[in-house]
């Protein structure tokens, strides 16, 4: 007796390694439902939103490196993963998206929740086809698994309705996938001229991102050998920070000033495996060397003097034989010690507490640092929750850190936080959360009870949209609709189940994180913290500055004198020591 073609689905998916769907069942997507329950293998979880459950297939994806599996009904179910599909996509998450559509027989008859995939889904995937046969079905399945497990990135399925009821048929195509873990070197002409220009410059930097993921070993040695400083991007913060003897820290908005003037000091820029999209951050009068595995990526970003195409841990190793120990390590110790300076600045931010109901966020995420798993998960909410993460929070060998990095949505770390969840069930799970973020996807917190997982939500409850209200402020122009009037996170958490803890006065915030950490349930921690706590960049332009001053100058005309003198007394102590 054949298979129908939903059962064909879930058991090619099987044979895949996909072990969940996340997914809101629902007319055209029944009879997949219905399959995975025959299913000892593959788990339907049932999201609140689609959205989400593209979010956590995303994050299961990046964790494991494994394919990953969300799935929409007709119309307005599919229209939902577009956000978590994107981040995924952007984010390198082999992702296949079941899209089930309306009935074949409709189609082109602008028919009750129809839309059409193909056009819908061809911005954010590498494969976006529409079965409209059981033969179709077979052969576009392998293709997209193939091309999304190859490609590291998201293929969409579009499955109508009624024919994932049909019979399967068989066809000639390939049953099974074939993971490619293959190497990239560049040539020996342009590793020897690479090595020749190091070997003869004396003030090198490094500025690595995730791309450097498999090559830490690597990268240590490079570093030793040349002196050179190392920094690097908040997306591989975890994959290289941990056991780097010369790392100076972040650039970009959320950086350091130490990781901006390493770069901009050195004669020679070294970029391995990063596609940094700032590019005010990076110098423009530097000898720069861009080594990546995609070589459309060489020189998009800045000028590049020599571009090489191949994957950081094979070219390092090629490279290292030829290469020189540098005797000299001035430009490296005035980096380092400048990095010192740095770190030794945001700690005193860390070591002021606040005051009741307006908690410093530093001191925060430095608590959650020191408190939380030392092979635990994060995941970031985007806003000012990346700032005081990427400042605060520290790798260690076994940490990973998730957040919408490219992408950039809000509302990203809780539905993350399930995909980490049901893929690490081992390991300490923390949700970083804005209030922003987590008030645009307060159902999912049902989710998280329902399957039971033990994620730690920590809640930076400033009342307002802090990144956005900041943006404002350096354009010159005064915060309107940024602040926000929360329900009680802690109520809301209680009504699904989940213990919450509400921190007012910063004397017991310690306690209440350690109480988080140790449990072994679901626990939401809200803390109230300062709204007009001040993130500077690694360097202040005179712009912005003016933009400042300008926002400053019209809440005094518009009568808002007191938070104009609450944002000068917060902030004059932290800017005093910081310059």
């Amino acid at each position: 007796m054949s298979m129908k073609i939903s059962e064909q689905l879930v058991k090619t998916l099987e044979e895949n390694g996909v072990e969940r769907i996340y997914a809101v069942t629902g007319d055209s997507l029944n009879a997949v439902n219905e399959a995975v329950s025959k299913s000892d293998k593959i788990q339907w979880v049932h999201v609140r939103h689609e959205e989400t459950g593209a979010y956590a297939a995303g994050a299961e994806a990046q964790l494991s490196g494994k394919l990953a599996c969300c799935a929409g009904s007709c119309g307005p179910g599919h229209v939902h993963l577009l956000n978590g599909l994107y981040d995924a996509h952007r984010s390198g998450a082999p992702v296949l998206a079941i899209a089930s559509t309306i009935p074949t027989l409709q189609f082109g008859m602008e028919y009750f929740q129809e839309t059409h995939t193909g056009k819908l889904f061809d911005d954010c995937s590498y494969y976006n086809e529409v079965a409209n046969t059981p033969q179709q079905l077979s052969r576009m399945l392998q293709s997209a698994i193939q091309t999304s497990i190859s490609r590291k990135g998201v293929s969409v399925i579009g499955l109508p309705g009624d024919l994932s009821q049909d019979a399967s048929e068989h066809v000639n195509t390939s049953t099974h996938n074939y993971p490619v873990e293959s190497s990239v070197c560049p040539s020996q002409e342009e590793l020897e001229l690479l090595a020749r220009l190091l070997n003869e410059s004396k003030k090198i930097t490094l500025f690595c991102g995730m791309g450097c993921k498999d090559a830490h070993e690597e990268l240590i040695t490079l570093s030793s050998r040349l002196h050179a400083p190392v920094v690097y991007t908040f997306k591989s913060k975890m994959a290289i920070q941990y056991g780097m003897p010369n790392e100076v820290g972040m650039t970009g908005l959320l950086g350091m000033p130490s990781g901006y003037y390493s770069m901009h000091d050195s004669e020679v820029l070294l970029m391995l495996g990063t596609d940094f999209p700032y590019d005010a951050f990076i110098p423009e009068d530097v000898w720069t060397a861009q080594v990546d595995i995609r070589p459309e990526r060489l020189g998009r970003r800045t000028k590049v003097d020599m571009g090489i195409s191949g994957d950081i841990r094979t070219t390092l190793r090629a490279l290292l034989p030829l290469l020189d120990q540098k005797a000299e390590d001035n430009f490296l110790q005035k980096q380092l010690h400048r990095y010192q300076k740095v770190r030794k600045q945001l700690d005193l931010f860390a070591g002021h507490p606040g005051k009741q109901n307006e908690i410093q966020p530093e001191h925060v995420m430095y608590l959650v640092d020191q408190l939380a798993h030392k092979e635990g998960v994060f995941t970031v909410d985007t806003g000012m929750t990346c700032v005081w993460a990427a400042r605060y929070l520290h790798a260690g060998e076994g940490r990973q850190m998730l957040g919408s990095f490219n992408h950039g949505s809000m509302a990203n770390a809780l539905p993350q936080a399930i995909g980490a969840a049901l893929r690490c069930p081992d390991r300490q799970v923390v949700a970083l959360c804005g209030d922003g973020g987590l008030s645009m996807c307060l159902g999912d917190l049902a989710t998280v009870m329902q399957y039971k997982l033990p994620v730690k939500i920590i809640v930076f409850n400033n009342r307002s949209l802090g990144m956005v209200k900041l943006e404002m402020a350096v354009a010159g122009l005064m915060d309107t609709e940024t602040d926000m009037q929360n329900p009680d996170f802690v109520q809301v958490a209680a009504s699904m189940g989940i213990e919450g803890i509400t921190v007012r006065d910063p004397q017991q915030l310690e306690t209440a994180l350690k109480r988080a950490f140790s449990s072994n349930e679901a626990i939401l921690v809200n803390v109230m913290t300062n709204p007009d706590a001040l993130a500077m960049p690694p360097k202040v332009e005179a712009g912005q500055m003016k933009g400042f001053a300008e926002m400053m100058y019209k809440m005094l005309i518009h009568g808002r004198t007191k938070e104009f003198k609450e944002i000068i007394a917060d902030n004059y102590k932290h800017l005093k020591e910081a310059f």
